[in-house]
């Protein structure tokens, strides 16, 4: 199937659509589904240090290349460091474990995974890795504070892209707005309102769906789509990851995209403030 790519500011392509593995077990789950992703044609995965199933994913990957599934140079792999490894020095060592952990030759995109922490000097040793060729692109997850600018301006290299949450509840516009200088482009957490009936049952979702012979879901996926965002919806069911992927056959219109548009600001699932996020993930790391 025919997918749509991303050209990213420092000119490298990503495939707009992915499949992400939060919260899926390490070993044969995530090997599983990641294979069974590959296998029908997606091109993305996205892992972190946090998920604690990078080598799950690599031995996918190396199962699927083995098989002449797909190439190393066909397959993103997007992993992403924990505050507990930020800081110079102390970042550059844990690239190499991330390096050693994927078993897949060099990152895509590496991201630092939230904005507290030294993120300044775990910043500084993403660009040498960048430099080194050990990661091709570099980002940030979960910053919307004044942290975001802090970091922007210290960056020579500026970040790629921008993983928060964002769906048709809540469509990150004005975040968007911060970032578009820097060409930096927003990837979705929560694609679907972390599943959410209320968004999904959305009556424009289902007329929709009646028009194009689609699911509500596949509608706000094509509008993530359409709209500019990178998604990776999580699954590890077969039938769903191919039916979230069926959605490059269609296309909204610009009216339909407008009434989509209105429903931005509605909500947002997860609302946990910076001090809270400080709070309950801060003393936490994950294993080696």
């Amino acid at each position: 199937m025919q997918q749509t790519m991303v050209k990213l500011n420092d000119g490298n392509l990503i495939p707009q659509f992915g499949l992400g593995v939060y919260m899926v077990p390490a070993g044969s789950e995530t090997e599983t589904a990641v294979y069974d992703a590959l296998k029908m044609g997606i091109r993305h995965i996205d892992t972190a240090h946090a998920y604690q199933n990078e080598r799950s994913v690599g031995q996918a990957i190396n199962r699927a290349i083995s098989e002449g599934i797909v190439s190393r140079e066909d397959v993103w792999v997007t992993s992403k460091l924990w505050p507990s490894e930020y800081g110079e020095g102390k970042t550059a060592v844990a690239i190499d474990k991330m390096l050693d952990r994927l078993n897949v030759g060099h990152i895509d995109l590496l991201l630092l995974h939230q904005q507290f922490g030294d993120y300044k000097g775990a910043w500084q040793d993403m660009e040498k890795a960048v430099q080194a060729g050990k990661v091709h692109s570099i980002g940030i997850s979960n910053f919307e504070s004044n942290n975001l600018e802090d970091l922007m301006a210290a960056a020579t290299i500026k970040p790629a892209v921008l993983q928060v949450e964002c769906h048709p509840y809540w469509q990150q516009t004005e975040l968007k707005n911060r970032i578009a200088d820097y060409g930096t482009v927003i990837e979705s957490w929560y694609p679907l309102g972390h599943g959410a009936t209320d968004l999904l049952n959305e009556p424009i979702f289902t007329q929709l769906g009646q028009k194009y012979g689609k699911s509500n879901a596949q509608i706000v996926l094509r509008w993530h789509i359409q709209i500019g965002n990178i998604v990776f919806p999580k699954t590890t069911n077969p039938q769903h990851m191919k039916d979230n992927f069926d959605i490059f056959d269609f296309s909204l219109s610009d009216a339909e995209m407008a009434e989509i548009a209105k429903l931005d600001g509605k909500k947002r699932y997860y609302n946990v403030s910076l001090d809270e996020q400080i709070k309950t993930l801060g003393n936490w790391a994950p294993e080696d």
